[in-house]
């Protein structure tokens, strides 16, 4: 009887010393995990799971790059002429408060 009570002592010993290691190897995999999230985007275990090459991944995005460039310079030349206009109007409402500005800014008034 005795002998059993020492198995079972024995085995939840090692039950107490796994739960503790585990926890610490949980953080580890976990640390790892948020490390590797920086470095390899989501997208690419989609690939993965779906049984895709993830350099398909890769290639999709530099094709789509060229198109999202020429929509965001579009987005700037937009605000630049958004820009010279509000300054041409309040040029007109406000002109000496847009002198000082320009004097400022170091730029002389828009022809």
């Amino acid at each position: 009887m005795v002998e059993k009570f020492d198995h079972v002592e024995e085995h939840l010993e090692e039950f107490v010393e796994n739960i503790c290691s585990q926890a610490g190897l949980s953080q580890k995999l976990n640390f790892i995990v948020w490390g590797l999230q920086d470095i390899v985007p989501l997208e690419v275990f989609g690939y993965v799971d779906q049984g895709r090459n993830p350099q398909l991944y890769t290639k999709e995005c530099l094709e789509r790059a060229p198109a999202k460039n020429e929509q965001i310079k579009g987005k700037i030349d937009t605000m630049k002429k958004f820009k010279g206009l509000l300054i041409q109007e309040l040029s007109k409402v406000f002109p000496e408060d847009m002198a000082k500005y320009r004097s400022i800014r170091g730029r002389s008034p828009p022809s």
